[in-house]
């Protein structure tokens, strides 16, 4: 048993197709399917269940599968701790959050403080930043909603209000606050699945028994309250980004939802197995020993979701 056939059966356990396997990993599929064979007959039994040119992981692949991942996850860690020493700076650290905005000034904290870390960031879904966790794509995702993977440590960073934006002389204007059955032929705006604002709004929603009517649904969450300020339907905001007064160049009328438990919590995750540099260490030493708050400085023409 050797490297080259646990990255093939990988390889293949991820696909469960040998061609796609095989174009992955730039090989002829007949040579990656011997591969795989040969380390059938090593282990004593098959790995795959084949029916026709079908494969699928069976449940002597699943065991092995997590044995592999876990191996080979080892060693490309010892790689990136070998690598990391030789250069002169802290190392790499990644992060991953669902809009930029949210981490923009933590961020620049940090390298002002850090200036030899070197610093790569990513927007991603809740979804995929499991995968980004599972893979060490990233070493920490600061997320609005739950993160379910195994082995996964988080620590809460910030909570805040979530409330109802509307544009200026809508008919909720000026009301103190609103149910959620009152808000059910309205169009919202939000971002699309997989974002925090599309979760709570169908989980506030759905406990009511009703569905949302959306008017739209973008990638980034940033835009929703320039949308709403247009005409173009309501929203959940972030209370951080109401303004005090009249200094925004954004403007919308804030209503408050009669709801319970209606937040935003941003937490920052992690993978406990996984390797983590210098550099990520000071990151976490930084991001949870300071108020993250103190760091979020939004633009006042920014709704810093």
């Amino acid at each position: 048993m050797d490297l080259l056939q646990l990255r093939y059966f990988q390889t293949v356990a991820r696909y469960e197709h040998m061609s796609r396997a095989a174009e992955e990993l730039r090989v002829a599929q007949p040579s990656l399917s011997r591969t795989i064979a040969r380390l059938e007959a090593e282990l004593g039994s098959p790995l795959f269940s084949r029916q026709g040119r079908r494969i699928r992981l069976n449940q002597y692949g699943a065991m092995f599968l997590r044995h592999v991942d876990r191996a080979l996850s080892e060693l490309d860690d010892g790689r990136r701790a070998v690598r990391e020493a030789r250069d002169t700076g802290l190392g790499r650290v990644g992060v991953a959050s669902e809009t930029l905005l949210t981490i923009t000034h933590l961020l620049g904290s940090f390298r002002a403080a850090h200036p030899r870390a070197d610093v790569r960031l990513f927007q991603s879904t809740a979804e995929e930043m499991e995968r980004r966790l599972r893979s060490r794509e990233v070493d920490f995702c600061v997320a609005s909603q739950p993160l379910t993977g195994a082995n996964l440590d988080s620590i809460e960073l910030a909570r805040e209000e979530v409330l109802l934006a509307v544009p200026p002389g809508h008919r909720l204007d000026g009301r103190e606050s609103v149910t959620i059955p009152e808000l059910a032929d309205e169009p919202f705006v939000t971002t699309r699945r997989g974002h925090w604002q599309h979760a709570l709004l169908d989980r506030l929603f759905s406990s009511e028994g009703l569905t949302p009517l959306l008017s739209c649904e973008g990638d980034e969450p940033g835009a929703s309250q320039d949308m709403v300020s247009a005409g173009l339907g309501i929203g959940l905001i972030p209370a951080t980004s109401r303004r005090i007064g009249t200094d925004s160049h954004i403007p919308v009328a804030w209503v408050r939802l009669d709801v319970p438990d209606c937040h935003r919590v941003l937490t920052l995750v992690w993978n406990r197995d996984a390797y983590l540099s210098d550099a990520a260490l000071s990151f976490r030493e930084f991001t949870t020993g300071i108020p993250f708050m103190t760091h979020r400085l939004p633009d006042p023409r920014s709704s810093d979701l």
